[in-house]
Order: structure tokens, then C-alpha cells, then sequence
């Protein structure tokens, strides 16, 4: 069987990986619609729901053979090979865990999980069981991303030297009626945890590790427990700085990534995904790159910045048995990166990377907050 890649990235030489969807909320929709693009490389077996006339009412409208309300039986009945876990964010943890400990890879829409406690949980179970989790961060997977990332890494552009990571939308009071959003338990973390998580991933896996962290936090306007706005500077190993800008309540919504390197600047301005058309490449005016200036610009292929891009990438990584790219270290960078911000932010001092440990209270949850029985 030969190994082309069809028009969105996926190979043709993978047949028959076996998925169930967990969690039949909006964004199941997008989850199946990656599935079905990968040109049968993924047959959608089963979707789970704890309200079953939901479950139900998903797989008639997207062509489900099978619908449970019960995870283990799902599980124990279909055997899938991968489970895409999309349900409210307190869940995230204890899903993938089962689904790994039941013999599937795992992808979890973000947040991954709760604390660096629940991903050292995580990671656990991915040695014992040898299946993979992987974080839902699809704006690695644009073609505009991947191109920058080339550049970055071969040295054309000089090094990195600032940038601005800025996600600034707007949800309304009604948006906050859902039960489990607005609170710490449940969804885990506000306008940084729930809405800037895929620009600062992008940014991070861009710009490179970071070394620490300075912030603030707010609620300003919504009445919830968590933050409304987030502002952070970081500095990175690499020695550049950034600019971290999370809101929810912002009328006049943008996402904007902004990457000063020593030969160029290259911007992304778009909101919930970007297209080739979304990226912009400057340099001085007289510059001696400017030859360079069109080659930059010229963004090999076209393909969106959404999920598709990253269930190719996952089974791929599937079929040559690799660690997915958004699970482990890389995972993990994000999400401490997040609680380093809300350490900060809550307490006023710098954080570094690497010092929240076991026994922090950070560790175990994003707010601090003391854990029942301790």
C-alpha cells in the first residue's frame, strides 16, 4: 500500500483505526468531521453521552452505528483503538486514564487536564499502559505554523527576540449559564485556562521553553470564580521576552501572534483558526534578507489550523507506534507555563519554570486552593 498524503495532510497507507467520540457537545461535531477527512484511514464507531436521547440524537445526525451512555461498556464492547474525549474540562483526567488503561490512545480536547498533579497522573498511565494521550492543540497543525516553525528552526530568521500573544473574544453572560463553566472545579480555569490556551500553546511551541513568568489576573466584568482577564510577561531560555494578553471581554474579538526574530517579524491576526492568507512577513525597509522576504512569505500548502490537521499527525503517530507531538513534555509546557501564570498572578512573585513541585499548592490545583483531607 502506498504512502501519499491526500490534500489535508493525512497518509493513505493507515486503514481501519477504530474511534469512539466521548462527550457529544458542540465541539464533537468538529472531532467527527476530522475523522471522516482522513479518507477512511478512521472508521467512527461509537459516540458516548451520559444523556443518552443526546448520544442518540449525534449519532443519527452524523452516521453512528452505536450510541452508550456508559463509558465502560463502550469500551468493553467496541474496543476502539483511539477515543476522542470531549467532554466538560473536570472530566478530562479520569476519561483518558480509562480509555488508555482499556487499551486506546487518547485524544482530549484542552484543557488536557486540571494541575501538573493530574498530568503526572497522566503520564503515569501512559508508561504503564503504552498508549498516548494527546492535548487538543490544532493550531500547531496549520501549514502557516509549520512553515514559521521551519524557518525558526533552520536559522534564516536570526533568533527570537520578542513577541506578542495576544486572545482577546468576548462571551457574554448567557455563555456563563452552562453549569459547569465560570467555576474552578469544573472548568478548571477562565480566560486563560478555557480561551488563550491554543495562542500561548502556539506561542510557546514557537518561540520556545520558557524560563519564567510575571502576571496579573482579573474579574473585572463576569460574574464568575474564575478570571475574565489574564496579562503576563515571560521570559524565555532562548533570552527573548513576550507579552501574554487573555480576555473574554473583549466586543471586538482577535487573535494575534506577533513573533520578532533579528532578520524578520512575522505576524498571524485571525480568531477561532487561521488560513496561509492570515500570516504576514516584514523587514526593515533596505534589508539585506529582502530577497529572502518572498521566499518567507510563500507558505508551501494550505491547510486549515483545526482539527483534521491533528488527528493526520495522530495517526500517523499511531501507525509508527511515536509519541504524539501535543502529549508528554510538550503537553506539559503549556499547562505549566498556565499554572506558573496563575501562581504569579495569585501571589504576586515570579515564577520559574520547574519550581512548582509536589506539595505546592499549585501543583495540585490551577487557583492553589487547599485539596480536600490536607
Amino acid at each position: 500500500m502506498g504512502e501519499g498524503r491526500a490534500a489535508d495532510g493525512s497518509r493513505d497507507d493507515v486503514k481501519g483505526v477504530r474511534a469512539a467520540i466521548v462527550g457529544t457537545g458542540n465541539i464533537a461535531g468538529a472531532h467527527v468531521a476530522a475523522l471522516r477527512r482522513m479518507g477512511g484511514r478512521a472508521e467512527v464507531v461509537a459516540a458516548v453521552d451520559v444523556d443518552g436521547a443526546r448520544a442518540g440524537a449525534f449519532c443519527s445526525e452524523h452516521g453512528i452505528p452505536r450510541s452508550y451512555v456508559d463509558i465502560a461498556e463502550m469500551l468493553a464492547e467496541e474496543a476502539p483503538d483511539l477515543v476522542h474525549v470531549c467532554t466538560p474540562p473536570q472530566s478530562h483526567r479520569a476519561l483518558s486514564v480509562q480509555c488508555m488503561e482499556a487499551g486506546a490512545w487518547v485524544l482530549c480536547e484542552k484543557p488536557l487536564c486540571g494541575s501538573l498533579e493530574e498530568m503526572d497522573a497522566i503520564e503515569d498511565a501512559e508508561r504503564a499502559t503504552g498508549k498516548f494521550c494527546a492535548s487538543v492543540y490544532q493550531w500547531r497543525f496549520g501549514s502557516g505554523a509549520r512553515h514559521l516553525k521551519a524557518l525558526i528552526s533552520s536559522g534564516e530568521l536570526g533568533r527570537p527576540l520578542a513577541g506578542l500573544c495576544q486572545t482577546t473574544w468576548y462571551r457574554d453572560a448567557d455563555y456563563y449559564q452552562v453549569p459547569w463553566r465560570g467555576k474552578w472545579e469544573t472548568e478548571l480555569g477562565g480566560a486563560t485556562m478555557g480561551q488563550g490556551i491554543h495562542a500561548m500553546d502556539l506561542f510557546l511551541w514557537l518561540m520556545g521553553d520558557w524560563r519564567e513568568v510575571r502576571a496579573m489576573i482579573g474579574t473585572l466584568d463576569r460574574d464568575i470564580e474564575v478570571e475574565d482577564v489574564s496579562m503576563a510577561t515571560v521570559l524565555l531560555e532562548n533570552g527573548a521576552m513576550g507579552s501574554v494578553v487573555n480576555s473574554v471581554l473583549s466586543p471586538r474579538q482577535r487573535t494575534h501572534l506577533r513573533f520578532d526574530l533579528q532578520e524578520a517579524t512575522v505576524e498571524v491576526d485571525s480568531l477561532y483558526g487561521y488560513t496561509n492568507a492570515d500570516w504576514s512577513y516584514s523587514i526593515p525597509d533596505g534589508a539585506s534578507t529582502a530577497d529572502s522576504l518572498a521566499r518567507w512569505r510563500k507558505i508551501p500548502e494550505e491547510s486549515l489550523s483545526m482539527h483534521a490537521g491533528q488527528v493526520a499527525d495522530l495517526l500517523d503517530c499511531m501507525q509508527e507506534d511515536r509519541r504524539p507531538s501535543t502529549s508528554g513534555t510538550e503537553a506539559r509546557r503549556t499547562l505549566e507555563f498556565i499554572t506558573g501564570l496563575y501562581k504569579a498572578a495569585m501571589t504576586g512573585e515570579p515564577v520559574l519554570r520547574g519550581s512548582i513541585e509536589k506539595g505546592d499548592p499549585f501543583y495540585h490545583r490551577l487557583n492553589g486552593a487547599p485539596v480536600e483531607g490536607t
